[in-house]
């Protein structure tokens, strides 16, 4: 309508003035140059955020919220930060993750902001991290996990990812899923792939926690899977 386009986002409706520099021109203007820079460092981080995405998405399926793209995106792009040897427009995701400050950054992502791990798991994580082996100790489920109302079972899953952000080669090993009752009964979980993959590059180690409710001997997810957890517990 006029210079004002109507759109629709997650939320909700929305207005904008139409306008704006020509690509062509800032594609060769020298005047646009920090812009071109800027854009550069930004599509890298934003693809460092897709490849791990796509590297996890056999996990990541039914255990993230629907800004994760976006949020991803923000962690990466200030891992790029602490690229200090490239040239301004060349910092890179693969250079600043070989920093532990990099690494540090990403530890601890949650995929669901909704059903962060620390709000839901309430019992320590033991780590055997060169065999990609994630174990919980004595875990009472009705206990030390906060169950969302209407599940009977939660089923545990462990990744290991390797990903290399300067090739874009990766690689995902999944650990068997441990199905417990929610019941106050302890048990470990013990979570292991069984091999692991065989590149090199940044190490993952990734817990989910699924909620379901078991109806006639069928597991069904709660609510699309909205009280899901997934976690990158170590990177390596």
């Amino acid at each position: 309508m006029g210079d004002i386009t109507f759109y629709k986002s997650i939320d909700g409706y929305l207005a904008r003035e139409k306008g704006g520099v020509e690509a062509s021109r800032i594609a060769t203007d020298p005047a646009f140059v920090r812009t071109r820079e800027n854009g550069a460092e930004f599509g890298n981080s934003a693809q460092a955020g897709k490849l791990l995405r796509d590297t996890l998405r056999t996990l990541s399926m039914n255990t993230s919220d629907s800004r994760v793209t976006s949020r991803l995106t923000k962690t990466m792009a200030k891992i790029k930060n602490l690229d200090t040897t490239s040239a301004r427009g060349e910092r890179n995701v693969a250079t600043g993750l070989a920093t532990p400050e990099g690494k540090q950054l990403l530890k601890g992502f949650n995929f669901n902001v909704k059903a962060p791990l620390g709000a839901v798991l309430h019992a320590p994580l033991r780590l055997a991290a060169a065999d990609g082996e994630i174990i919980i100790d004595e875990l009472s489920p009705l206990n030390d996990v906060s169950i969302p109302q209407g599940a009977t079972h939660l089923i545990f899953k462990g990744g290991y990812a390797v990903i290399d952000f300067a090739t874009g080669n990766a690689a995902l090993a999944i650990s068997s899923p441990v199905r417990m009752e929610i019941v106050p009964d302890v048990d470990t979980v013990d979570l292991v792939p069984a091999s692991l993959p065989a590149i090199t590059g940044i190490k993952f180690l990734i817990l989910c926690i699924e909620f379901v409710q078991e109806v006639n001997g069928a597991d069904y997810s709660l609510k699309n899977g909205a009280y899901n957890v997934m976690n990158i517990v170590e990177v390596l």
